[in-house]
């Protein structure tokens, strides 16, 4: 009996950076993620100082936990200096409530959330000995729920919420009117091919913002930060569609040379959607979770005062987010090659990240839990 061809599936998938802490390690090339943890720190600060109702929380006894949690945590260090960031606001405005003289001892419970694949220990070796905090580790993906219901105080996700779940299965479908033929992201120019994308991401922030409004306390606030476009501008029109571009191309060579079939290039699509800040504020009203207390827009501000990296380094972060992808989709033979090729062509192109980013955006967000 002959089957009939089956259409590619797409499954949710578990997207964890490089672990380990070699010199291609996301441990040792996140440096760009540091840069929005450092410009973020003093709005972070004033959020919680003006957003956030300590008096509520700490009640007349002699102590009193606070809960983070930051989502979408990755290796480190990053996460490490963004809940210390948190920590830091949190014991400001503590001191600053009682005039600089409290009896109530604050106690803090960190978790550190990512899929079940992430490298946690490479994580839990870069937390400071000496830290008087409660530390944990919290397998899952975010899009679903974690922790007990109003467990949560503080909530943190950076640069994480644009990964999707899954590619959406329309655009790997020969079939279908969205697939995306001769491109691996989601370019914002085809109507069908955003179509699938924009409902994928929907669907995905509908799950985040219903786990998280079960998960945190009344009043508790949720920090976000994510990358996205402006208002009317296509992903292909900004320094990051760019790069997808040139990723993408480096897939076609590897097919000139007879290492990945034609076929599998084509059923490879990134799992990336990046909205407009419109868009999320739009999905964070119709949730009804939570209420917007402050929603920027920052690029300009990581611009001003932060040197740009040099091309190696720009090429070995490239390296550290990707590697897992090409890897599970292609298969470990071919990644040295991939990033050979895509090396090669960063070079001869002078692509540097920091060359064109005046068109992409991050959004920085403090929602309230209702």
């Amino acid at each position: 009996m002959e089957m009939a061809n089956e259409e590619p599936k797409t499954v949710p998938q578990q997207i964890t950076m490089k672990g380990g802490d070699g010199p291609l390690s996301y441990a040792k090339n996140s440096s760009l993620q540091k840069g929005v943890v450092d410009a973020t720190k003093g709005m972070i600060i004033h959020a919680i100082a003006n957003n956030l109702d300590m008096d509520k929380f700490c009640s007349q006894s002699s102590s009193q936990t606070f809960r983070i949690a930051d989502f979408g945590c990755s290796i480190g260090p990053n996460t490490i200096f963004s809940v210390q960031n948190i920590i830091q606001a949190l014991e400001q405005k503590h001191l600053e409530n009682n005039h600089g003289n409290s009896s109530t001892i604050l106690e803090f419970q960190l978790f550190f959330n990512d899929h079940s694949t992430n490298d946690f220990n490479t994580l839990f070796k870069s937390i400071p000995p000496s830290w008087p905090y409660f530390v944990a580790g919290v397998p899952g993906s975010f899009y679903g729920r974690l922790f007990p219901k109003s467990s949560i105080h503080i909530g943190h996700s950076s640069n994480a919420l644009q990964w999707l779940s899954k590619v959406p299965q329309e655009v790997v479908d020969c079939k279908s009117p969205a697939y995306n033929d001769g491109s691996i992201y989601c370019r914002g120019i085809e109507k069908e091919v955003t179509k699938a994308y924009v409902a994928q991401f929907e669907k995905d922030m509908e799950s985040f913002l219903n786990g998280r409004g079960e998960e945190l306390v009344n009043g508790g606030l949720m920090v976000i930060l994510m990358g996205g476009v402006p208002n009317g501008i296509p992903l292909s029109h900004t320094a990051i569609g760019k790069f997808y571009d040139l990723f993408g191309s480096c897939l076609l060579d590897l097919t000139n040379k007879g290492l990945v079939t034609e076929e599998k290039v084509k059923s490879f699509n990134l799992p990336l959607y990046f909205p407009s800040a419109k868009e999320v504020k739009e999905l964070i009203e119709r949730n009804g979770h939570f209420s917007i207390e402050s929603m920027n827009e920052i690029t300009e501000q990581l611009k001003r005062g932060q040197p740009l990296p040099s091309t190696q380094n720009c090429i070995s972060h490239v390296r550290a987010g990707f590697e897992g992808l090409i890897k599970d989709h292609f298969g470990t033979e071919i990644v040295d090659e991939f990033f050979t090729c895509y090396a090669n062509k960063h070079l001869q192109s002078g692509f540097v990240f920091g060359d064109n980013a005046v068109d992409n955006t991050l959004m920085f967000m403090i929602l309230k839990r209702i």
